[in-house]
């Protein structure tokens, strides 16, 4: 009965490429074959706090370079070049949640042994404010979250990690009035005590949503958190 469902749901919502969009000949595939060879995740040399690409003298990234973090470590998969933003777009904002499931699978091949490594008690999400929630119809962060964990075998809380500040979009701010805009813009639910905590983002680009979140983390207790990310900016 599940797999007839599942034909008939291909054939009225046939499954595409994240990467191309286009329909996919194999319905059982996350990516079509052309895009899957060209696809290329991140290596070394990363950064060794937020695992940004960086060149092979240097062992930070320029924002990582000097400063203090509050995450012990962190990475992402992919470059978060044109190729990826058209793809996140289209995931968040166009009903390709099934995108996500080639995402997800993705950070868990290619961060495996990043996350057998740090040994998360527990996996949680950057949360949306309930307002933007409500107008996207799903958090695209807990839809990669529910999924990693289940992979992994680790608890994965949805409502743990909350956004209790309706914060303004960061595309045209500036380090400082990012760092002002998230402040106070999370709140904890989860039991965080003395546990390390993985969080999980479609995005990182200046780590300022990061560091907020794994401030708030650290601040209820919890012993150390680490993060992954589906793409990451380049340095």
């Amino acid at each position: 009965m599940k797999k007839q469902i599942e034909q008939i749901l291909n054939l009225l919502y046939p499954r595409c490429c994240p990467l191309c969009h286009k329909i996919l000949k194999d319905q059982q595939a996350l990516i079509c074959p052309e895009c899957q060879k060209i696809l290329r995740p991140i290596t070394q040399p990363r950064c060794m706090r937020c695992g940004r690409p960086v060149k092979e003298e240097e062992e930070y990234c320029r924002f990582c370079r000097g400063k203090e973090r509050v995450f012990f470590q962190g990475r992402g998969i992919f470059p978060y070049d044109d190729r990826m933003k058209a793809s996140i777009i289209r995931y968040k904002y166009d009903g390709r949640r099934q995108y996500g499931d080639f995402y997800a699978r993705a950070m868990c091949v290619y961060a495996g042994e990043d996350i057998k490594r740090w040994k998360p008690d527990l996996i949680l999400a950057i949360p949306l404010h309930p307002r933007k929630q409500r107008m996207r119809g799903f958090n695209q962060a807990w839809y990669l979250a529910e999924r990693i964990g289940a992979y992994f075998g680790i608890p994965a809380q949805e409502d743990g990690l909350k956004k209790i500040k309706d914060t303004k979009s960061q595309k045209k701010m500036g380090a400082a009035m990012r760092r002002r805009n998230l402040t106070d813009a999370f709140a904890v639910s989860a039991q965080a005590e003395g546990k390390i905590i993985l969080l999980i983002d479609d995005v990182y680009t200046t780590g300022n949503t990061i560091e907020a979140a794994a401030k708030c983390l650290k601040e209820a207790g919890a012993k150390a958190v680490c993060f992954l990310t589906l793409c990451i900016g380049a340095d």
